[in-house]
């Protein structure tokens, strides 16, 4: 790529991720035979050596101006690349199986009933088996493992999937065996079963890591770069995993499991994993010093000293984990509760990380009294390098049971018992220090519900009709069909995929725009009379373009104001930068470099004028088929917290912009997405998927959050007052905006048990805009206010948060 013709701001931004993008790859097995001393000759196989992946499908996509394969940044790195008949017998036999896919799609589509277009979103095909010959020659080899996944669609735990196929194990043992330096290279987004292939001797997953994934492999082989990521989601066989027999079921899912998700499960159930949580190796290695501990009040901090042991510079991340009593309440072997990187260490060097945490924060929730509770007992505090390598560092000792919070259930009832584990009585290690803790310095009051809620007096000055339409994202009254389901998107900038109202005299609109691997928009657009509109395909995602072809063109235009510019119209440009994928920014363990790609995406708001970036999204990895899991961080809330806190903390260092964390709550899967029924019991909620986006609210304030399709217990978590309004406002402090993901009528599969969210119950709930917001949206808010299904004075609240938001960001 000639980067002397891009913009300062690109080749800024650019400069900024290379540098660190070797900190979000994860080293799994090494044997000492990388890195390679100089460019070579190199034998490149694998599907992803051609078809590199720099992230996944549907709102996580990023129109950026180019993308650096791994073929391209090999070779831009200097290595000579032998291989090219496998990759052209390979092309041939993917487009052949991509024909097929694409036939049986479409049967599919009418078997069930559905739109073709609808239906296939999100569909991936599987990777096809082959039968090439490996016969190229090299002082190296490396074999690619790509996989894609995206909105709309979940994995599946089949060959070319979630498992390798019978062509990629046979190709990875042999190349393995063949060549005396072999690497795997896994560009996934997501979990891969390993098992058949865990004798290979180099592993690495290099993740997508947006548009310079290509080079950023290239400098990791020739050693510019030092593997550093840990792992934030368990790696392990299929079948390890908790079973989840309603996973695929269309109306209900049943979080069965509980408290017990990931690495809490593995660890606490005595399952092996192939890769635990935290894990990561390096080029180098690090010795771990002996750690200290002290406590002040209800802070606990731990203080490490790391040593680079190697022989070239590297970073280590120290991990903090809590193991608690458990007396009425069963509790995981361990939670992660602090984490820490160091610098980059030369040979030799020393740095002492400082970890702390509150220990209120690691309260177990008790149901049956609605409370946040520190039992009494014992506190082992554990410092290691993974979940599975940890050292005792000391005991502390509670004399009394604490309640740090004193809240109320609002997430209502489930009909099955989550999955328990027998307590087991905490054994004090030897030799580690026991630290008395004041009960007093733990405790915690009562959350007060009741709070004072402002209307603005120009808002209780409008009519009806028009403080309704503040609350309905913008639309054209006047359309029909497709465009009246979708709003009108990118009015103001092209590709961006919404706004709220300008329809009302004074009132500015919010310009927003999808993520959260940055910003997606049309790369090219032109303006006429008739407003802004992309050049070609300009807003189409490449992957589906190729996915569905004629028919998602079609859509995409319609929804993307394809076109030709006309003769006179300047031709203006949109680039932006494709960050790496939510996971892989996390498996850095690097909350500074979070904020350093928060403060590109800000910077490129600004210059295009968005206000709302719909990221970052923290849902948890339940489990390793949901589709979405590339935009999501971890399986740990603590980590997916941190991560989206620091995210948001760079985004809106820039004036008049701000994040939009989603999708709350508890969207961990995509099949029938928008009516599921997601049933989880309080706890869970409370200490596994809510936790994160409290931790993100009370460190960064973001200035929006997005609901999730699915229902909680039976209730839209959009038309949800106990997410939105008691825990979400009075329970996390929350001082911004709430909307609605974006609800559109043919997204809803007319065989499930449950409908769709609705305009008025929304309100009704707290929520404050409806996206992306058409007549019937509107006429559905209007006939609520006039049955008594939401008040008039509530819907005037929540307009007045929307004009609050919109004069803040748009003056700013």
């Amino acid at each position: 790529m000639n980067h002397s013709a891009m913009a300062d701001y690109e080749q800024r931004h650019i400069a900024t991720l290379r540098s660190n993008l070797a900190g979000c790859t994860v080293l799994l097995k090494k044997d000492g035979s990388f890195p390679l001393e100089s460019p070579c000759t190199l034998a490149a196989y694998g599907s992803g050596v051609r078809r590199t992946i720099k992230g996944g499908t549907g709102s996580g996509e990023v129109n950026s101006r180019y993308s650096v394969s791994i073929e391209e940044g090999l070779r831009d790195a200097g290595f000579t690349l032998t291989g090219a008949d496998w990759h052209t017998g390979y092309e041939q036999v993917r487009k052949n199986a991509h024909k097929a896919f694409l036939a049986q799609l479409k049967k599919d589509a009418k078997a069930a009933k559905l739109n073709y277009i609808i239906y296939g979103m999100g569909k991936v095909m599987p990777e096809p088996e082959y039968d090439l010959p490996l016969n190229a020659e090299g002082d190296a080899a490396i074999y690619v493992v790509s996989r894609i996944s995206g909105e709309g669609n979940d994995r599946t735990p089949l060959k070319g999937d979630i498992r390798l196929t019978d062509s990629e194990v046979r190709d990875i043992l042999a190349l393995d065996k063949k060549f005396s330096r072999f690497m795997l290279v896994l560009n996934v987004g997501g979990v891969v079963d390993l098992s058949p292939v865990m004798s290979v001797r180099n592993i690495l997953l290099l993740s997508q890591l947006g548009v310079e994934t290509g080079s950023a492999l290239a400098d990791i082989l020739l050693g510019k770069a030092n593997p550093s990521g840990k792992l934030t989601t368990t790696w392990a066989a299929f079948e390890s995993y908790p079973a989840m027999p309603d996973f695929e079921d269309m109306n209900e899912t049943r979080y069965r499991e509980g408290i017990y998700v990931g690495y809490r499960y593995f660890d606490t159930f005595g399952k092996k994993a192939l890769f635990p949580f935290g894990y990561g190796l390096s080029y180098t290695e690090f010795r771990l010093g002996s750690p200290e501990v002290e406590v002040n009040g209800a802070q606990v901090t731990v203080r490490t000293a790391i040593e680079n042991i190697g022989t070239v510079a590297g970073r280590q991340v120290v991990q903090v984990y809590l193991s608690k009593p458990a007396v009425k309440l069963d509790e995981p072997k361990q939670e992660l509760c602090a984490f820490a990187k160091t610098c980059e260490l030369a040979p030799g060097e020393k740095q002492t990380l400082t970890c702390s945490f509150a220990l209120p924060e690691m309260a177990a929730y008790d149901a049956g009294t609605a409370a946040y509770l520190l039992e009494a007992g014992d506190y082992l505090v554990r410092v290691g390098v993974s979940s599975a390598e940890t050292v005792f560092a000391a005991v502390l000792h509670l004399d009394k049971t604490v309640t740090t919070l004193q809240v109320k259930n609002v997430l209502g009832s489930t009909d099955f018992t989550d999955l328990a584990h027998p307590a087991a009585p905490i054994r004090r290690p030897e030799n580690v220090p026991v630290l008395e803790l004041d009960a007093a310095a733990l405790s915690g009051a009562a959350v007060a519900y009741d709070f004072p809620e402002e209307i603005l007096p120009e808002v209780d000055a409008l009519s009806k009709e028009d403080t309704a339409l503040l609350l309905i994202g913008d639309f054209d009254p006047n359309a029909k069909g497709l465009a009246s389901m979708i709003g009108t998107a990118g009015r103001h900038v092209c590709g961006a995929a919404g706004e709220s109202c300008d329809r009302v005299k004074d009132f500015p609109p919010m310009i927003m725009a999808d993520g959260p691997a940055g910003l997606r928009l049309a790369k090219e657009y032109f303006e006429d009379a008739k407003g802004k509109h992309a050049v070609g395909n300009a807003s189409m995602p490449d992957s589906i373009t190729e996915m569905l072809s004629g028919p998602m063109k079609l859509v995409m235009s319609l929804i993307g104001g394809s076109g030709k510019p006309k003769r006179g119209c300047e031709v203006k440009t949109q680039y932006c930068t494709a960050i790496p994928i939510g996971t892989a920014l996390a498996q850095s363990f690097d909350t500074d470099f979070v904020q350093q790609c928060g403060d590109i995406v800000g910077e490129e708001m600004e210059r295009f004028g968005v206000h709302l970036w719909l990221a970052p999204a923290l849902n948890i990895h339940r489990s390793i088929r949901c589709g979405r899991n590339f935009e999501y961080y971890s399986e740990d809330p603590l980590v997916s917290g941190k991560m989206a806190a620091a995210m948001t903390r760079g985004v809106q260092a820039h004036k008049g912009c701000g994040t939009t964390i989603k999708h709350y709550a508890a969207n961990n899967k995509e099949y029938n997405r928008t009516r599921n029924n997601s049933m989880v019991s309080e706890r869970a909620m409370r200490e596994i998927y809510l936790k994160g986006f409290g931790i993100c609210v009370r460190e960064s304030q973001p200035k929006a959050v997005m609901t999730s399709y699915n229902l909680l217990n039976g209730t839209h978590t959009a038309e949800h007052r106990g997410l939105i309004m008691d825990i979400l406002r009075a329970e996390f402090g929350y001082q911004g905006i709430v909307m609605t993901d974006w609800v559109t009528p043919m997204t809803g599969d007319a065989r499930s048990a449950h409908r769709d969210s609705q305009a008025q119950y929304v309100a009704a709930a707290g929520g404050d805009l409806f996206m992306p917001g058409n007549k019937g949206d509107y006429d559905n808010l209007l006939q609520g206010i006039d049955s008594g299904a939401v008040t008039l004075e509530q819907v005037k609240i929540e307009a007045s948060r929307v004009v609050k938001m919109a004069r803040a960001l748009t003056q700013a």
